[in-house]
């Protein structure tokens, strides 16, 4: 199962040449994210951070009123960290694929903490056989 983030894009996204900003797919990829991991049903209270991020540009995106999609999907998962996918995309075109490894973190204890048995079950209903998160970002 893949998650699906409409992702509005703003005026101030453009830059001087009237496409969305490369700098700026990184804010849509954490909007993605948060919107995934930070819901009322399934969360990761206990808190993540980013370790790495992956990003390969397809196409410029040109701003406008309609939303993007940002589809994302679970390509590994480890004992202490998971691998999310993503796609910024039309129906028709794909403008950046991506992937970001993300670590569990205590931020009481202020380390790195492993993943529950609850947050991995709920990371295995988004891990679709999509490849693994070189394959997401070479494609």
């Amino acid at each position: 199962m893949r998650h699906i983030y409409r992702c509005p894009l703003r005026w101030a996204d453009m830059d001087a040449y009237g496409h969305i900003n490369n700098v700026v797919f990184l804010r849509y990829l954490e909007e993605a994210r948060i919107d995934f991991l930070f819901r009322p049903d399934k969360d990761f209270q206990q808190g993540s951070v980013v370790a790495r991020h992956e990003i390969d540009y397809k196409r410029q995106l040109v701003h406008r009123h309609a939303p993007v999609d940002v589809e994302l999907w679970v390509t590994e998962i480890r004992a202490a960290s998971f691998t999310i996918a993503y796609e910024v995309k039309d129906p028709d075109q794909v403008y950046v694929r991506a992937s970001t490894v993300i670590v569990p973190f205590d931020f009481e204890a202020q380390r790195p903490r492993r993943i529950t048995a609850e947050e991995r079950e709920f990371l295995q209903e988004y891990t679709d056989g999509a490849g693994d998160a070189s394959e997401a970002v070479a494609a």
